[in-house]
C-alpha cells in the first residue's frame, strides 16, 4: 500500500464569475485611474488623500487576486489524496476540508463537482471546475478511483446525467 500523497493543484479563478484576466485587468485599470487622478489633482486639494486610499485599496485587491490564484507562496489550492484521507484546500485564506475514508459513505463524481456523502448523512460538494487541464483531470479521476477502491468507498459516476441537464443561470 503506498504511503505517499498525491496533490492536484486547483485554479480558483476557474470557478469565479469573472476570469483571472478580467480581474487583473480591472485592478490595473483602477490603479491607472487612481494614479491619473493623483496627477491631475492640484497640490492643495482637500480630498487628495482619498485618491491615495483608493490607490492603496486597488493595489491590495490586485495583490489578493495574484496570491489567491497564482502559486505565489506555493500551492495553496489543491485536492490531496493522503493515506486514509481526502483533503480539499480552497485557497490561501481558507481552511482545509479533511474527509476520512472510514467516515465516507459514497463519492459521486459528476461533470463539474464531486459530492462526498458521509455515513452520518452530511453531503459536501467540491467544485471540479478548478481542476484545469486534461492531464490533471485524468490524474484526479485515476486517483479518486484508486482511493475509492483501496478504502472500500462506493464511487458513483453520473457524467451523462449532468451533461443532459439544462443549464441554470
Amino acid at each position: 500500500m503506498p504511503t505517499g500523497t498525491t496533490r492536484i493543484r486547483l485554479r480558483p479563478a476557474n470557478s469565479s464569475r469573472l476570469s483571472f484576466g478580467v480581474q487583473v485587468s480591472l485592478a490595473l485599470f483602477a490603479i491607472l485611474y487612481a494614479a491619473l487622478m493623483l496627477r491631475a489633482a492640484p497640490e492643495g486639494q482637500d480630498f487628495r488623500w482619498l485618491s491615495y486610499v483608493f490607490l492603496t485599496g486597488c493595489a491590495v485587491y490586485l495583490g489578493f487576486i495574484l496570491v489567491h490564484n497564482a502559486p505565489v507562496f506555493g500551492t495553496q489550492s489543491y485536492f490531496e489524496f493522503a493515506p486514509g484521507y481526502l483533503v480539499h484546500k480552497a485557497g490561501l485564506f481558507r481552511s482545509k476540508q479533511v474527509f476520512a475514508a472510514e467516515k465516507m459513505g459514497q463519492l459521486e463524481l459528476l461533470t463539474r463537482q464531486l459530492r462526498v456523502r458521509m455515513k452520518d448523512g452530511d453531503i459536501h460538494v467540491l467544485n471540479l471546475r478548478e481542476v484545469k487541464g486534461n492531464k490533471r483531470r485524468a490524474l484526479f479521476r485515476s486517483q479518486l478511483e484508486a482511493f475509492a477502491q483501496r478504502y472500500g468507498v462506493q464511487l458513483r459516476e453520473e457524467a451523462s446525467a449532468v451533461s443532459s441537464a439544462p443549464k441554470q443561470a
